[in-house]
């Protein structure tokens, strides 16, 4: 049985150890990609992050890998070519994670995209995306559009377009992309954060990290610092030299309805009745996912966004507006989260909305070396890490560094859990054992495991107790609390039920229901006594229900 304790101390022990070429501050999307990308090319890599990994932007977006249909509207070609070609590879890399996803565009009298328009942009989506386009777009006319979404406002609707994007478990992204940088040989800690840079003749040699759970200290000697903290970006910048600010934090919020109450099939594509900006209503398994706001956030990274009654009012209104038998209140939000979008600000002067700030990213190199990455987006993320290493392996070179450290492999590398396609793994399963596991638990563990599915399925065949279901309306089980501490760096209850497993997201009530058995099964693997583990399910459950500000 893995000893995660054990293996957390070997980590800050390599840490406090030999220096490392790069150090990477920050566990997004763009740190973890970063840290992978490194040690694929053979740099000795460590990686650290405040939080756990995904804990801020990374795991609460919209949950979407696409190519940004309408980026063509502002004709940021490159940006569309980039980010379809991205979507299908990382469809290929983790099959388990990125799945085909249909978005219908409905067209309604007076509103700014018309039939015709909307056509010419899902044509040239379409030939942008080429062999690498799941499938091709349909213009439906009215009479089709209530045919496919019978439940959808009828009222002025001329028609619509039905095409296809991605849907992803953003936060399971982050994390086998940080455990693949891990297999790969990458020092990598989780509540890991850096209080200062260390400097040598004005050049940037290491940071002193200290271990935010178990109280430690370490000294990380490196060659390069990479800054990829996100919202945290000016932070960590500030520990290098004072200076201007270069993000502009945006919040973002989105809820979480019944499915049965908006009765759609396909993702909607909506414009905000309030201010008409583009939004989504995604399906989302028995649920439905809708967002998302755009307003600025005060108050800098480390004050926490809320969702406030306000934001569930705009995105409801929405919904309710398009879906007129959904009659949705604050009441019937399951739950919402709100995150930080760290966009690059604008030129002083520049009089922008939140909205219409640029998602693309900007790399930017201190006089003392500090590389730091600001903004970019969850599909493109894997371009950003390798353009960040391209920096890196130049500054080394200029330091004197004769290794040549050869181009990005990290498009061509599956996932840990990419390997296969999940309805092949369950159906392999299902052929031998299964160990009482029912089809639909066995198809729901090769989805979000994929080729790590024997993983749990070993967890089950060690205690069979561990297959039965952690709620009783979802499909998560048991063996993924254990799994999520012993393998994949959970400490905290959050760590599992928010971003492990989607419990928290789902079902907050239920999340809270289940605090203490989810406590007394991460109990063991992490040392914590029955007063330990009763403290950590009451401070959950408090936070959660502190954290519900819009009922």
């Amino acid at each position: 049985m893995p000893d995660p304790l054990a293996q957390r101390r070997a980590v800050w022990a390599a840490l406090n150890g030999d220096p490392f070429d790069v150090l990477v501050i920050g566990g997004g999307i763009n740190g973890a990609g970063i840290a992978r990308d490194a040690v694929m090319r053979g740099l000795r890599t460590a990686l650290v992050e405040r939080g756990d990994f995904a804990s801020g932007t990374s795991s609460r977006s919209s949950k979407l890998i696409h190519g940004g249909l309408r980026y063509l509207e502002q004709a940021k070609i490159r940006l569309v070519l980039e980010a379809v070609r991205e979507r299908e590879r990382l469809r290929r890399l983790a099959p388990h994670l990125v799945r085909p996803q249909p978005f219908l565009f409905p067209v309604y009298r007076g509103g700014p995209m018309g039939w015709l328009k909307l056509a010419a942009g899902l044509t040239a989506y379409d030939l942008l995306a080429g062999f690498w386009q799941v499938r091709r777009h349909r213009m439906l006319g009215r009479r089709a559009v209530e045919a496919t979404e019978p439940t959808l406002r009828r009222e002025g609707l001329q028609g619509g377009g039905l095409y296809w994007d991605y849907r992803t478990d953003d936060a399971r992204l982050v994390l086998e992309t940080a455990m693949a940088a891990a297999r790969e040989g990458a020092a990598v800690a989780s509540y890991a954060e850096v209080k200062a840079l260390e400097k040598e003749g004005g050049r940037i040699i290491g940071a002193r990290v200290i271990d935010r759970l178990g109280g430690g200290e370490a000294l990380v000697r490196t060659r390069v610092v990479v800054n990829a903290a996100g919202p945290w970006v000016d932070k960590v910048s500030a520990l290098d030299a004072p200076g201007p600010p270069r993000l502009r934090l945006t919040k973002g919020v989105h809820l979480v309805v019944p499915r049965a109450r908006v009765g759609h099939s396909a993702a909607i594509v909506l414009r905000a009745v309030a201010d008409g900006r583009v939004m989504f209503v995604i399906p989302w398994g028995d649920h439905t996912m809708v967002g998302t706001t755009d307003t600025d956030h005060a108050g800098g990274p480390d004050v926490p966004p809320t969702v406030e009654a306000a934001d569930v009012a705009y995105l409801l209104d929405t919904v309710n507006h398009y879906f007129p038998a959904a009659r949705l209140g604050p009441g019937d939000v399951v739950s919402a989260f709100a995150g930080l979008r760290p966009l690059v600000a604008a030129p002083v002067g520049a009089d922008l909305a939140p909205s219409a700030v640029s998602r693309e990213e900007e790399i930017f190199t201190s006089a003392s070396g500090l590389v730091s990455i600001a903004g970019g987006k969850l599909t493109t993320y894997r371009l950003v890490a390798a353009s960040v290493v391209d920096r890196v392996a130049a500054l080394l070179h200029a330091a004197g560094d004769p290794r040549s450290f050869g181009p990005s492999r990290t498009g061509d590398v599956p996932l840990p859990g990419g390997s296969a396609r999940p309805e092949v793994l369950a159906a392999a399963a299902l052929s031998r054992d299964g160990h009482g596991l029912s089809r639909s638990a066995l198809e729901h563990l090769a989805d979000r495991y994929g080729s790590r599915l024997d993983e749990l399925l070993g967890l089950v065949a060690r205690d069979r107790r561990l297959g039965e279901a952690l709620v009783a309306a979802l499909p998560e089980r048991r063996a993924e609390v254990v799994e999520a501490v012993e393998s994949e760096w959970a400490l905290t209850l959050e760590d599992v039920l928010r971003r492990r497993t989607q419990v928290a997201l789902k079902d907050g009530a239920a999340g809270t229901d289940v605090a203490g058995e989810v406590a007394t099964l991460m109990a063991e693997a992490l040392g914590w006594d029955r007063n330990a583990a009763r403290a950590a399910a009451e401070d959950y459950v408090r936070a959660v229900r502190a954290s519900r500000t819009w009922r």
